[in-house]
């Protein structure tokens, strides 16, 4: 499939298995990126970008070049959804359409209070600063890939049917 401005990078990754993930947590300022791999069962926080900055994003993936995409579904604590959960599910769908590669949504519940968390921790040894505060949404990105690589990458759903 040839790349159109839609779709900038559809022939990029045809046939090749990189075993990256990239995890992304979509809010409504920032989108916190994670990178993953699937045979090494580690994420790490990437970088956080300027929600709607497409031209970051794709260069991202261009550099990364995923197999897949997961993307934090902020749900409700009682498992409903709220405003930012159809946000996630549109970012999804432009994702998957841009990039032609599967997205799965997991559930993220609790992980940004998780990466503010580990964020505090990291500023009390002194290993972070507060200026590295926009860390706490790509590290929130690397909690929801974590979870998604332990739960054995089978706790999902997809755009297409959701």
């Amino acid at each position: 499939m040839p790349a159109t401005p839609e779709n900038p990078d559809a022939a990029s990754n045809a046939g090749f298995a990189t075993g990256n993930i990239l995890a992304f947590d979509v809010g409504s300022r920032l989108i916190g990126v994670a990178l993953g791999n699937r045979l090494t069962a580690g994420a790490r926080a990437l970088a956080a970008v300027a929600n709607g900055d497409w031209p970051r994003l794709d260069a991202l993936v261009a550099e990364w070049r995923p197999d897949r995409f997961v993307v934090g579904l902020p749900l409700a604590l009682d498992g409903g959804e709220q405003p930012m959960t159809r946000v996630a599910r549109e970012f999804a769908r432009a994702l998957e359409r841009r990039h032609a590669r599967p997205v799965e949504l997991v559930d993220e519940r609790h992980s940004s209070r998780e990466a503010a968390h580990r964020f505090a921790e990291r500023r009390a040894s002194g290993a972070a600063k507060r200026k590295h505060a926009a860390d706490i949404d790509s590290l929130a990105a690397a909690i929801i890939l974590e979870r998604w690589l332990a739960d054995g990458a089978s706790s999902i759903t997809t755009p297409a049917t959701s």
